[in-house]
């Protein structure tokens, strides 16, 4: 029964880095950051395996990150998601980007 146990958290613990938020995602010697640009992540890391695009409203913020809660006071933003499948040697990632700039990455489970 102990190697029965050692699978189930073996398990566990997959599942749960399968999700797990990434600071930086490596293409090549390069490395994607929150901030950059759309730009840089195409030339770095080409083309990605899908892209969804969404247009979402927020509270606006300025240039110095202060967020106005005025009513009526909202920005649109574009959103999208640029999923990478680097193979099945490698996790997969998932690129959020806000009006262009690098906000978020996640790590999902093994590529394709």
């Amino acid at each position: 029964m102990p190697a029965l146990g050692y699978r189930l958290a073996g398990a566990f613990a997959a599942l749960l880095i399968a999700a797990a938020p990434a600071h930086a995602f490596r293409c090549g010697t390069r490395l994607i950051s929150r901030g950059d640009n759309a730009d840089k992540l195409l030339h770095f890391c080409g083309a990605p395996a899908s892209v969804q695009t969404r247009l979402a409203q927020r509270s606006y913020i300025d240039d110095f990150g202060r967020t106005y809660l005025f009513p009526g006071l909202v920005e649109d933003v574009v959103i999208e998601e640029w999923t990478y499948n680097l193979g099945p040697h490698q996790f997969m990632r998932v690129v959020r980007l806000e009006n262009g700039l690098v906000a978020e990455i996640k790590q999902l489970g093994y590529g394709y």
